[in-house]
């Protein structure tokens, strides 16, 4: 799934395209993908894969389409300080975008069914919170992840404010997912091979809209134990902060404020526009030989050849103006019949071979 926008060259590139496309709408999510490069979840040897609309799989490792995580961003419709469960939270790439706009005092839980993926995320999130020059620009809600079958929740479980799911969801499991979420809050998953929004209005009122075509591999079916039946998962607590985080997002938050009216009163702007590459277009240099009164192109293939082309263009330069200091005359075309005298030999032939070809 994936394709539907063009490869960006890195992050921000790959952003503007999504951008450019609708898939990226406000600029709550947008900061949000700008904030976490895409390569840095991926594995090393297959990074440049990772700025291309494609989803990417290796072994149980998983990452969606980037048009897929956008649209699923703009749907669940975020805000600071909201509940947020990810059914088949993988590598933690979208539970850390959703965490810079959930903010200090949301909740962010992810379960997946991979311990492997699991310690893989872990390790993501802690090279994110030390080496991302991003995170102190954010309020981050840390994202908890737990090892299960997400169809094995435990019946007492809370409810949360937003769920997103990265499988694709049976008829049958579709309430089970539903029973999840609070009354006002939003479901986005896959099912019958569309991404569906589905919004709880009542106690036992729905509304669903489809947002987009997927094909998303199914839910694995749970297993039983020794006694016939699943044992259940219990999900991270909803625990409240203690003092000392408080203290410590007051902190931030205060040298956070400091700094950018620092740089305000300054003139200098807190976040500098996104700036596109521009491709690299090579300038191809070609040479020509006479054979009698054929004019053969030889290309320069390669960019050595191309320096050395224009080195031997220089000197060629250097040395016909060294040749018209000595007979004192110059080098710059004089008007009239004198511009014909005083164009080198070699464009002559060129001008003789094309005009002969035309006639």
């Amino acid at each position: 799934m994936g394709g539907a926008v063009s490869a960006g060259e890195d992050n921000d590139d790959l952003i503007d395209n999504l951008k450019e496309a609708q898939y990226i709408r406000t600029e709550r999510v947008e900061q949000a993908f700008r904030a976490i490069d895409r390569g840095d979840y991926y594995l090393e040897g297959y990074r440049d894969n990772a700025y291309k609309d494609l989803a990417w799989k290796h072994g149980n490792i998983h990452l969606s389409a980037p048009c897929i995580y956008s649209e699923v961003m703009e749907a669940l419709k975020l805000q600071p300080g909201l509940s947020f469960l990810n059914l088949g939270s993988g590598t933690g790439y979208l539970s850390t975008m959703v965490g810079l706009i959930l903010g200090p005092f949301g909740i962010n839980h992810g379960i997946e069914l991979h311990s492997d993926v699991v310690e893989y995320a872990k390790e993501k999130l802690e090279s994110f919170i030390k080496n991302s020059d991003s995170f102190d620009k954010f309020e981050f809600c840390e994202p908890a992840f737990v090892v299960g079958n997400c169809l094995q929740i435990a019946s007492d479980s809370h409810q949360y404010d937003r769920i997103y799911c990265g499988a694709g969801v049976q008829k049958d499991h579709e309430n089970y997912m539903k029973i999840l979420l609070k009354v006002g809050g939003i479901l986005v998953m896959p099912i019958e091979d569309q991404l569906t929004q589905i919004m709880r209005t009542g106690q036992n009122t729905w509304e669903s809209k489809n947002i987009l075509a997927v094909s998303f591999a199914p839910l694995v079916q749970p297993s039983k134990n020794d006694n016939g039946t699943p044992d259940s998962v219990g999900l991270p607590p909803c625990a409240v902060r203690n003092l000392q985080d408080l203290a410590r997002i007051y902190i931030r938050r205060t040298l956070r404020n400091f700094i950018n009216d620092e740089m305000q009163a300054k003139g200098i702007p807190q976040r500098a526009p996104p700036k596109r590459k521009r491709k690299r277009v090579k300038q191809r240099i070609n040479t020509y030989v006479f054979v009698g009164n054929q004019l053969i192109p030889q290309p320069l293939d390669s960019e050595e050849d191309e320096k050395n082309g224009r080195r031997q263009q220089r000197r060629r330069g250097e040395r016909t103006q060294r040749s018209h200091e000595a007979r004192g005359t110059t080098s710059e075309p004089t008007e009239g019949k004198d511009n014909e005298a005083a164009t080198p030999r070699v464009f002559k032939g060129l001008l003789d071979v094309f005009s002969r070809q035309i006639t």
